[in-house]
């Protein structure tokens, strides 16, 4: 059991590279926690008590607006560390964390991930730039519901799959990734009906073309020089 749990966390984006001895200590005091499709992780408002690593699935991490409308901030494959900022900050979740299929979960108590952090400098530095990163890619969401309309918006977010999950093909980037309409619409703020609609567009286009449920971008040259900024004027 321990050897499995090191194989995984040697997967984590955020533990690659550590000595044998430190990742056997991080195995020790981890334990491992299933979440079922669609099951909460956790929601705002709650206490701030667990950091969470993928081992398998996907989670969504989103926020819901004034308005009531979803808005997805992050889709986290495996590999992908979760719910640590709000630890380190000593503040209580914002964010709502849901499993998007059955996962897999490695679970580190507060004390025992501050301590480790504490003990490694060189993970604080990681981790530093990791929520960096990541509060860059919120911001620039922002920008784009202010100053963009959906189709901009909806290129920036296929260019910046591609650069996350692209895989390069004869023929184009394929973005390795499962996302539906819906999930691309929560991730810029419009419908489903109308992402399709961009979509379909952006395929008559030439730009795009779709392998089974997945996506191949054909141009992202012309995909970058539809990220403008005018005015949103779609839903």
């Amino acid at each position: 059991m321990l050897n499995s749990k090191i194989w995984y966390l040697q997967r984590i984006n955020l533990f690659k590279e550590i000595p044998a001895d430190d990742m056997e200590e991080l195995a020790s005091v981890t334990r491992m926690e299933m979440a079922k499709k669609k099951e909460t992780i956790f929601l705002p408002g709650e206490s701030s008590q667990q950091v969470y690593l993928l081992k398998t699935g996907r989670v969504k991490i989103s926020r819901i607006s004034e308005e009531g409308r979803e808005l997805t901030l992050a889709l986290l494959e495996p590999g992908e560390i979760f719910g640590e900022l709000e630890i380190l900050e000593g503040s209580v979740r914002d964010t709502i964390a849901e499993a998007m299929e059955e996962s897999q979960l490695c679970v580190i108590q507060k004390e025992q991930f501050l301590s480790l952090i504490r003990k490694k400098p060189e993970l604080s530095f990681r981790l530093t730039k990791l929520i960096g990163l990541r509060l860059r890619r919120i911001e620039s969401r922002v920008e784009d519901l202010v100053f963009r309309d959906v189709p901009s918006r909806l290129a920036h977010l296929l260019i910046q799959l591609s650069e996350d999950y692209g895989k390069a093909m004869p023929e184009g980037v394929l973005l390795n990734i499962k996302i539906t309409h819906q999930e691309m619409a929560n991730l810029i703020g419009s419908i489903r009906e109308t992402v399709s609609a961009t979509l379909g567009e952006f395929k008559k286009e030439g730009l795009i073309a779709f392998d089974s449920r997945k996506i191949i971008i054909l141009r992202p040259d012309i995909l970058k020089k539809r990220i403008g900024t005018t005015p949103s004027s779609h839903q």
